[in-house]
């Protein structure tokens, strides 16, 4: 049994953790970070970075398979994919970014303990690792440690009911694949494996797919769903899978795979919070605006504090919660947090919505009239810019096209450093490109559109 005393122990190594432990190192905080597993978390090891990694094979397959019915006068013969390959190339960037995290970690001269952590009090927590045991005690901690997939109990995960994380490691491209919830991470992974070969269902309880954006956003990409070959049984509930067929109170699926995303649950069983007695809201731990929760010296950042569950606001409270540890003055005023799908279109959405904002300036341009979207055979989609009309203060700007996520930092920049309709309409814009739609939308909300 080792002992160790510490300004900083960080429970979790994923997105908010591990930058939440660089700052903090940074800054000269004698830092600890634990985690059972490799650096990154979800995000890097089974979520956010292989999963695009997925996505980016499927478009190109994708591509090549349909480019001699397309207008660009290419002709190829039938590609085919080596599942197993792929899988191996996104095992290797993941690797190499594990590397990466471990080596900034060091660089800060953070330590790192691979191992369980499990509370004994406020200041005291236990590691249970391979090689030996641990007790830390630190001035503060943060409990860090992300989220897991919601598991039915009538579709337990097995050898064909995949979680996410299991659809990111399968060596055969499905034949048929049920996707049971229409979010984000079911249409983008179901997406993938449709682009692959796999006929895909998507199942969704709830009356259109991804029900927690803007309708119009998503309108795209269930009509692009259905050019893709997939069907969406919208208003229906699964009931239980058996002999390659899921069972709906709707009518029977075939399919080879089921894969279940229908949210995620905060990782808080293992770690033992309730030894800590926090107040909670609802299964997640209850935070203020500088992420303390109710006992003074723990912090709670990421997954574990709810929604958004986006690893981007998890590296920023991680950052803040580092600063604040340093003896900094600094509190959460974030005024939006960008939300990306990478389906196909992409959705962005920053800020607030239409129906938020009373007396709203609303400008919306279509990808249709944008040059640069034609000559990428998308046309599909729009930007659409939402202002005060009181001031014309920009408040929410959303998007939905292909490669959109990339003007995600453009959205969100805009409306942190309080821009105007007229600042946006005044800025120049490069020419041909699809960030074009920002400035026109601009122009549009104030009545004077150039191109439409």
């Amino acid at each position: 049994m080792a002992d160790i005393k510490t300004k900083l122990l960080v429970i979790g190594a994923g997105p908010g953790g591990y930058v939440c432990a660089i700052r903090a190192g940074q800054l000269g905080v004698d830092t600890v970070i634990v985690d059972p597993q490799a650096h990154g978390g979800t995000c890097l090891n089974v979520g956010c970075i292989p999963s695009k990694a997925l996505i980016h094979a499927a478009d190109e397959f994708y591509r090549m398979t349909h480019a001699s019915s397309g207008p660009l006068g290419i002709s190829l013969g039938r590609p085919e994919i080596d599942l197993g390959k792929t899988v191996a190339w996104k095992d290797g960037i993941v690797e190499r970014l594990n590397n990466g995290v471990a080596g900034l970690l060091k660089k800060a001269k953070v330590r790192s303990i691979r191992g369980s952590a499990h509370f004994v009090d406020g200041k005291t927590v236990t590691v249970s690792g391979d090689d030996e045991e641990h007790t830390i005690r630190a001035e503060n901690i943060v409990i860090a440690t992300g989220s897991s997939p919601i598991e039915l109990p009538f579709l337990p995960f097995g050898k064909t009911i995949l979680s996410s994380t299991d659809a990111l490691s399968l060596s055969e491209v499905p034949k048929a694949l049920a996707v049971v919830g229409g979010g984000y991470i079911g249409l983008e992974i179901g997406s993938a494996f449709a682009k692959l070969g796999s006929q895909v269902t998507v199942v969704e309880a709830a009356d259109r797919i991804l029900p927690l954006y803007d309708s119009a956003l998503t309108k795209p990409v269930a009509k692009h769903l259905s050019t893709l070959g997939v069907s969406v049984m919208l208003n229906t509930k699964a009931e239980n899978y058996a002999d390659g067929v899921l069972h709906t109170d709707r009518g029977d699926v075939s399919a080879e795979n089921v894969l279940v995303t229908v949210g995620r649950r905060p990782n808080l069983d293992t770690v033992g919070v309730d030894e800590l007695m926090l107040s909670m809201n609802g299964p997640f731990i209850d935070v203020n605006d500088a992420c303390q929760t109710s006992m003074r010296g723990i912090y709670a950042i990421g997954d574990v504090t709810g929604e958004p569950m986006l690893a981007h606001r998890a590296m920023a409270q991680g950052e803040m919660v580092a600063e604040r540890i340093a003896g900094h003055k600094v509190s959460w005023d974030k005024r939006c947090i960008p939300a990306v799908c990478f389906t196909d279109p992409e959705i962005v959405s920053c800020g607030l919505l239409p129906h938020e904002v009373k007396d709203a300036k609303v400008g919306e341009f279509p990808f249709a009239a944008n040059g640069r979207a034609m000559t990428t055979e998308r046309e599909d989609g729009f930007v659409r810019v939402v202002a005060r009309a009181s001031d014309d203060a920009v408040v929410g700007i959303q998007a939905v096209g292909v490669g959109v996520s990339e003007l995600s930092a453009a959205f969100s920049l805009a409306i942190e450093m309080g821009a105007t309709l007229a600042d946006i309409g005044a800025t120049i814009h490069a020419h041909p490109t699809q960030s074009e739609g920002l400035q026109e939308a601009a122009l549009r909300a104030l009545g004077k559109a150039l191109h439409i």
